[in-house]
């Protein structure tokens, strides 16, 4: 099949598709006329990716995955091991948004949301240097 009948049948824009071949995911029979040529396993891989990538892996990440889960052999442990590295991250996220949350919450709570011109939402981004 072609790319454009890949991309309705993974849900992936034609442009993710070449992207995913570019950096070595993915590798699709030629055809004699050098098209790219996507069969069921192409689009079980690229459904495989896109369900990895909605669940917050890197590029990197899913490529491991993608190895461990055509290796007949694997450990459970390894993908434990990556899916745990992933939540930790998530978590470090989640602190990081809420401190930045209660930061701006502050600020908020400080601005008298006025006609005046003061603004400490506006000193604080800008410092105690006024332009």
């Amino acid at each position: 099949m072609n790319i454009g009948e890949a991309s309705k049948r993974s849900g992936l824009p034609p442009k993710t598709i070449r992207y995913y071949e570019q950096v070595g995911l993915l590798r699709p029979r030629r055809a004699s006329n050098g098209y790219r040529d996507y069969g069921d396993r192409d689009i079980h891989i690229l459904r495989f990716l896109q369900r990895s990538r909605s669940l917050g892996f890197s590029i990197e990440e899913a490529r491991h995955l993608l190895s461990l889960y055509a290796d007949e052999n694997r450990h459970s442990q390894d993908v434990k091991t990556v899916t745990r590295r992933r939540i930790s991250e998530i978590d470090r996220k989640i602190e990081e948004l809420q401190s930045l949350k209660r930061a701006l919450a502050e600020l908020e709570e400080r601005c008298h949301g006025d006609a005046a011109p003061d603004c400490p939402i506006l000193e604080e981004i800008g410092g105690a240097k006024k332009l």
